[in-house]
């Protein structure tokens, strides 16, 4: 397609050559943020058409694809990557200088980010601390996944780390890493077991040690022995302590064995305080997801502690072997 014939397909004033509007650049970010042209129509709160007419539009403009079509969603090319690489960060200070004359009070509020308290003291915190030291204020809340993702949902939260995927309209979200889970406990209790014991007699010898837990419910522990064992969990912990570091903890005293993600025990496990009493071929495993309300992220700071966050999260170490 000429010039002309761009020019006929998109008058000016209309989305045409000579008229390029901000809204298709917003929107190419938003596609390639996404992946997916009906991803981002509902990140940006339009229709699929029309993000569709935005690509098409910008696409002519330049003279050349920016995206490749795939069965799995919106594919970038190398000239929809340098793009993108180009006017990222000025498009998201201007959504952000816009946002901040549209509502002063919202852009400078803090960002409320939500998450298990073990996972935010040991990782996340240690992550964002430069963003924190940069001036951005951070306001934390710690608890389980189905309360801090219907706080992310409510406008509550604005950053959500779950273990449970989110699935609700509205909220998005990206794997962000894997915990690896261990049987574990102090020396002397492994001591005390016998050896070479078969599955079925190795669990009925756990029967008499005492058994520590994150919840009544058992549900780390219920994870691992259906996995590992095919059977249910033990029934009745004989404690209780909702926070994983002070399980470990009981368990480093001799109080009885557990399950416990490896990367709060590394240490214990590296030092001889804790050992694993079984090491299954395929470790059992639980996912974070990354979770943030669809648009959100148009926040630059938001937007900078969800990146972040995302980088530092594959980068961390989350089993004993690392």
């Amino acid at each position: 397609m000429d010039h002309a014939e761009r020019r006929a397909a998109f008058p000016a004033g209309n989305g045409g050559p000579d008229d390029m509007q901000l809204g298709w650049l917003q929107t190419f970010i938003a596609v390639y943020h996404t992946g997916s042209f009906t991803k981002a129509a509902r990140l940006l709160g339009i229709t699929q058409p029309a993000v569709t007419q935005h690509i098409r539009g910008l696409e002519a403009e330049l003279g050349k694809p920016l995206f490749d079509r795939t069965p799995q969603g919106a594919e970038p090319t190398v000239d929809g990557k340098a793009l993108a690489h180009d006017i990222e960060t000025p498009i998201t200070q201007i959504n952000a200088a816009v946002g901040r004359y549209l509502d002063q009070t919202s852009s400078n509020r803090p960002v409320h980010i939500g998450g298990p308290a073990e996972l935010v003291t040991a990782r996340v915190l240690p992550s964002i601390s430069p963003l924190i030291a940069s001036g951005i204020d951070v306001r934390i809340s710690l608890g389980e996944s189905p309360e801090l993702l219907a706080a992310l949902k409510n406008g509550q939260l604005d950053i959500a780390i779950s273990t449970i995927q989110p699935r609700c309209r509205g909220v998005e979200g990206l794997p962000l890493t894997d915990e690896e889970f261990a049987l574990v406990a102090s020396p002397r209790i492994a001591d005390s077991l016998p050896a070479g014991l078969a599955a079925a007699d190795f669990t009925r010898a756990l029967e008499k040690v005492p058994l520590i837990a994150y919840a009544d419910t058992v549900p780390i522990i219920r994870r691992y022995w259906r996995t590992v064992f095919e059977i249910p969990p033990p029934a009745h912990p004989a404690v209780v302590v909702p926070d994983l570091r002070a399980v470990v903890a009981a368990v480093v005293a001799d109080a009885g064995f557990s399950v416990v993600p490896t990367y709060l025990c590394a240490r214990e496990l590296t030092g001889g305080q804790l050992v694993t009493l079984l090491d299954p071929e395929v470790p059992p495993i639980n996912t974070f997801y990354l979770a943030t309300r669809s648009g959100s992220q148009y926040d630059a700071r938001l937007s900078r502690l969800y990146d972040l966050l995302a980088e530092e999260g594959r980068q961390w170490k989350m089993t004993a072997q690392e």
